[in-house]
Formats: structure tokens, sequence, C-alpha cells
């Protein structure tokens, strides 16, 4: 068994002063380690979107009724507030899993050999739109779950999906310029695609906010606009992201495109079939709570594939990384 190092002084002053480096410096993880960490915490950024929809959609979004304590005397729900007090705040603490998932990602990404401090930023963005969010989500709670104010709380989830998905992506391939592996005018397609499923997303939320599940027993303000022309916009923004993905696999086929690309594109089409087919389910047996819970969590899948589709166009070979002092090193040196 090994022995223990003893911790001096010097090494706890060290440790408070700045605990990254601290750990930096007496720990290397592997690069399949980095990587690990980076899909937990994009798995667990999509959890808590499953995990907020099973609030809505159990009508426990009030079930702590104000925030950041689950009612004025008590921090944690208690027993009289029944099953919707324990989702809300069963939601509220998987908040924590989730900023230790994204800790976590943080502290491999530091600790990688070489430093690559684009990977670290990526980590630090996450940790920011985690916390932001957390405040807006007492906010929806204090202001008795404006719609709105949801609306937003779920596009700030789809913008942590997002980094997430990038810093996975960053962990797999280096840090040399990127090289396209398609044309300009793919590319641009692609972009059209982008924009036409984040618009998909955001009528997505409209659909949320003015339909019937208020996400509360009580009487909840919805958005004043009719649910069913808005829930017709979104099918068709879907049928508009099926077709451009349709046409991007086709075009990829017809210019020999590599792989990767190929492979993303056909995995989204998949992905959007699916989503689509429940899509229409749930619209004509009424929405129920099952079937909601599940086009959330396929709204977020086909969110990230649609970031794996744009970031599978390019490819970035192993290059010099970031060392911390280097940049300083090299001046002196030149001087």
């Amino acid at each position: 068994m090994e022995r223990v190092p003893n911790v001096t002084r010097a090494d706890t002053v060290a440790a408070l002063r700045n605990p990254l480096a601290f750990i930096a410096a007496r720990w290397t993880p592997t690069p399949r380690t980095v990587q690990r960490a980076a899909l937990c915490a994009l798995v667990m950024s999509v959890v808590i979107v499953v995990t907020g929809g099973a609030v809505r959609l159990t009508g426990s979004g009030l079930g702590c009724p104000t925030w950041p304590k689950c009612t004025d005397d008590s921090l944690t729900a208690t027993s009289e507030m029944g099953v919707h007090g324990a989702i809300e705040f069963g939601n509220r603490m998987l908040t924590y899993v989730l900023c230790a998932a994204v800790g976590w990602a943080i502290i491999a990404a530091r600790s990688e050999k070489p430093y690559r401090r684009s990977l670290t930023r990526l980590g630090w963005a996450q940790f920011w739109i985690v916390m932001s969010n957390a405040v807006l989500g007492g906010i929806v709670v204090l202001v008795g779950l404006n719609p709105y104010t949801v609306a937003a709380h779920f596009v700030a989830t789809s913008a942590l999906i997002a980094v997430a998905a990038v810093m996975w992506q960053r962990t797999r391939e280096g840090d040399a310029e990127p090289r396209p592996l398609v044309g300009q005018a793919v590319r641009q397609l692609v972009w059209f695609l982008v924009a036409a499923a984040v618009l998909l997303i955001l009528v997505g939320t409209v659909v949320t906010g003015a339909g019937p599940h208020a996400g509360d027993s009580s009487e909840v303000e919805r958005m004043p606009v009719d649910w069913e022309t808005v829930a017709k916009l979104h099918a068709v923004l879907a049928w508009i992201v099926v077709t451009l993905t349709f046409a991007l696999w086709f075009v990829l086929k017809a210019v020999d495109a590599p792989k990767g690309p190929l492979s993303r594109t056909r995995e989204l089409f998949l992905i959007l079939l699916a989503q689509g087919v429940l899509g229409y389910v749930q619209y004509f047996t009424d929405l129920p709570e099952v079937l909601v819970g599940l086009h959330m969590f396929g709204s977020a899948v086909m969110w990230i594939w649609v970031l794996r589709v744009v970031l599978s166009l390019r490819e970035r070979p192993q290059g010099v990384a970031d060392v911390p002092g280097q940049a300083a090193e090299a001046t002196l040196t030149k001087a």
C-alpha cells in the first residue's frame, strides 16, 4: 500500500489560493477521462431538461412555492407538501449534480497535459450558464410560472447543451486550425439547417407556453396566442428541418463527402423522423404527459445532433496546446 504524502503548510496555502492549479500539478487525467468528464456534463444537461419537464407535466412547478428555500420556513420539501413538493425539490437538487458534473469537466480539462485553454473556457462557460439558469429558475417560481420566464429557462438550458456538446467534441480532437471537409456551399446549407433548428426550438417553447401543461394545478398565466395555430407552425418548421437535413445528406452523397458528415446527417434524419412521429401522436392524442416528456427529450437529442453535424464538417488535428506561462517565456526569450 502506497504511503500518503505529507501535506505541508505551503501545500495548503497553494490549494486555497488556486485549487485548480494545485490539482493540476498533482494529477494528469488520461484523454479518455477528460472525454468522459465532458460527456458526463453533456448527459446531465439533458437529464435536467427531462426532470424539468417532469416538474411541469406533473403540475409540480409550484411544489416549492418560493426560492431559494422550498417554503418560507423550510429549506427542503416537507411531508405536508406531498409528491409535488418532492418532485420540485428533487429537480432543484439535481442542479447540484449538474454542477458537480460540470466541475469535474473543468478540473479534468484544467489538469490535462498539455494544457488546453479552450477546453477549460468551455467548462467555465457551462458553469456560468448553470448558475445564471439556476437564478432564472428561481425567478420562474417567484413570478408564478410566468410562461415567458419558463421559455427563457428552457432556451438557457439549450445553450448549456450546445456548449457541453462542443466541449465533448473538442476533447476528441486536437488544437490545430480547423480544416473544412466540405465546400463553402455545403457549409452554408448546414447553417440554414442550424437556423431552422433554433427557430424550431423557440417556437416549441411558445407551443409549451400556450398549451395546456401550465406546470401547476392552479391558474397559471399562458401566452396569449392560439395554441393549435402555433403547434401547426411548429410542425411546418419541423418539416423544413427534415427537408434541409435530407437535402444535406443528398448533397454530401453527391460530392462524395467523408464518412463523418454523412453518418451524422443520416443519424439526425432518423432522429427527426422519430421526433416527428412522436409529435403527431401526442398532438392527436391530446398531449399525454408521457409523450410530451419524450418529445422534450427528443428535442434535446435533436439539438445535440444538429451541432454534431456542424462539428463534423471540419477536422482539427493535434496541434500545440496552451501551456500556462508559455507565451510569457517565449516573449522573454525573444527579448
